[in-house]
């Protein structure tokens, strides 16, 4: 066993390792985004926890309802990723296949897996922590709507600069939605944040689904300005993500798909 050779198997995976953002994010990006959420959490909790009826369910439903939002983003990227690794990507545009039929593909799997995911979800947590959401299913619908509307603006948007910056920025498949969960208030109210978080929070069409989820829980009633607000959001980013998508696709096109690999 020689130390010389050793070494230079560190040394070459730490010069990779500078350069590559999946690496960074996986040493750096992580820890911080858990240590945000849950420091938060664990905050609101300390703070609030005995005044808090259905703690259970309401971290419960958090987690059922952002599995709606992942799956509706990452069923987008990960579906353009797996055609660029594939290097598919060329022979699909070789085909008649249309360009607004493939977001519709992309977006019908979305719902198609958002929902096998979510029921799949609610099992688990009735079988596991008693924990019942059946009462709030008259809820559920347009929540549902409004979050994978919200997952869908992020796909387009990340799946946008893939289509621009190649798959050297493939990370932000798996990252970007995270970094808006600390402000969508998935556990936690958003008056826990501090000032310059709410503001964020208050731009973001998921913090007003994931409030109203805690309103419904604790009070049976929601406040339907919440719905309207969430709704304008999503149709402001899903036409601007939309737009900024088939941009980057047409710029793609005119310098060739080959450029992506």
């Amino acid at each position: 066993m020689k130390f010389n050779r050793i070494y230079a198997i560190i040394l070459r995976n730490l010069f990779s390792f500078k350069h590559s953002f999946d690496r960074l994010s996986d040493v750096f990006y992580w820890p911080i985004i858990d240590l945000i959420l849950w420091g938060l959490t664990s905050a609101y909790f300390t703070k609030y926890a005995a005044n808090i009826p259905q703690l259970t369910l309401i971290l419960l439903s958090g987690v059922l309802l952002w599995i709606i939002v992942w799956r509706g983003q990452s069923e987008i990227t990960i579906g353009i990723l797996d055609d660029l690794w594939n290097r598919n990507l060329i022979n699909l545009f070789a085909s008649p296949l249309k360009f607004s039929e493939w977001i519709m593909a992309l977006i019908a799997l979305g719902i198609i897996k958002s929902i096998i995911s979510f029921l799949f979800g609610v099992l688990v947590a009735y079988l596991l922590y008693a924990v019942n959401i059946a009462p709030y299913a008259f809820y559920l619908i347009p929540f549902a709507l409004l979050l994978i509307m919200a997952g869908w603006s992020m796909g387009f948007f990340i799946a946008a600069l893939i289509l621009r910056f190649g798959t050297r920025i493939q990370t932000l498949a798996w990252t970007a939605p995270w970094v808006l969960s600390p402000f969508s208030a998935i556990y936690y109210p958003v008056s826990i944040l501090p000032d310059w978080a709410q503001k964020i929070s208050s731009l973001l069409p998921t913090s007003y689904i994931f409030e109203g989820m805690r309103e419904v829980i604790n009070t049976g009633n929601l406040d339907s300005m919440k719905i309207i607000i969430s709704l304008t959001l999503n149709i402001i980013y899903l036409t601007l993500s939309v737009y900024f998508l088939k941009s980057s696709f047409n710029k793609i096109m005119r310098s060739g798909l080959n450029s992506l690999f």
